[in-house]
């Protein structure tokens, strides 16, 4: 792989987690005892990623102070927000510690076994994952139920799965505070700039509540080996 480098969108106070997070950056909640900023680095390391950049606002000193304690075998850089900058801001912010052509993003909250590798393939890319519903699907034949299905992806809608491969180039059509979603990947998306890579059956949670917390600990020796 070229691309050694990636950050990690950290910053966010983890709301949906509180009380916990009153007392702990939501990167260092653990999920089987291990917190969730650690699991990101392994699965980064496993792809050869030598560097990470963390974009962090809400309690930065807990979690150098963790990690600084720790044999994490890559280096670590911080990118630090006095106020939130939404996660375009923070990109540029990062993005000017970064000297290669291209990088990763990862949301703070994410686990996952996306290959990388795949990702890498494609300039300005957004990883895609297949939409999964939190409810109980009904198979139907008319109004005669067949079938209950539990948490299904639903096929061929994709959604974003908050990984991406950036060129360096998109840095300076970045807002100073703003989030991409909303800024920079419409404008590439209308002018046909913008990339996709799909994967179906991927392992994937976004850790945003309690419940995401014990359904990604059942599995996440399984993700992230």
């Amino acid at each position: 792989m070229k691309t050694l480098k990636a950050i990690i969108l950290a910053g966010g106070r983890g709301k949906r987690l509180k009380p916990v997070t009153d007392y702990v950056p939501k990167p260092l909640v653990p999920i089987k005892n291990i917190p969730i900023i650690e699991w990101q680095i392994r699965y980064l390391k496993k792809f050869g990623i030598n560097e990470v950049i963390i974009c962090t606002g809400y309690k930065t000193e807990m979690i150098e102070n963790h990690l600084n304690m720790k044999d994490i075998g890559i280096k670590i850089k911080f990118s630090i927000e006095k106020s939130p900058l939404g996660t375009g801001g923070a990109i540029k912010k990062a993005g000017n510690m970064i000297k290669e052509k291209s990088f990763f993003v990862l949301n703070g909250d994410t686990i996952t076994n996306i290959d990388l590798k795949k990702l890498e393939k494609k300039k300005n890319a957004i990883a895609a994952i297949e939409l999964r519903t939190k409810y109980g699907i009904l198979e139907t034949d008319d109004d005669k139920i067949l079938n209950f299905r539990e948490k299904k992806e639903i096929s061929d809608t994709w959604m974003n799965a908050g990984i991406y491969h950036l060129e360096k180039t998109v840095l300076k059509e970045l807002p100073d505070k703003g989030d991409i979603e909303k800024t920079v990947f419409p404008k590439y998306a209308k002018k046909g700039t913008l990339n996709t890579v799909k994967f179906k059956n991927a392992k994937w949670y976004s850790v945003d509540s309690f419940k995401d917390m014990e359904e990604c600990a059942l599995e996440i020796e399984k993700i992230i080996k």
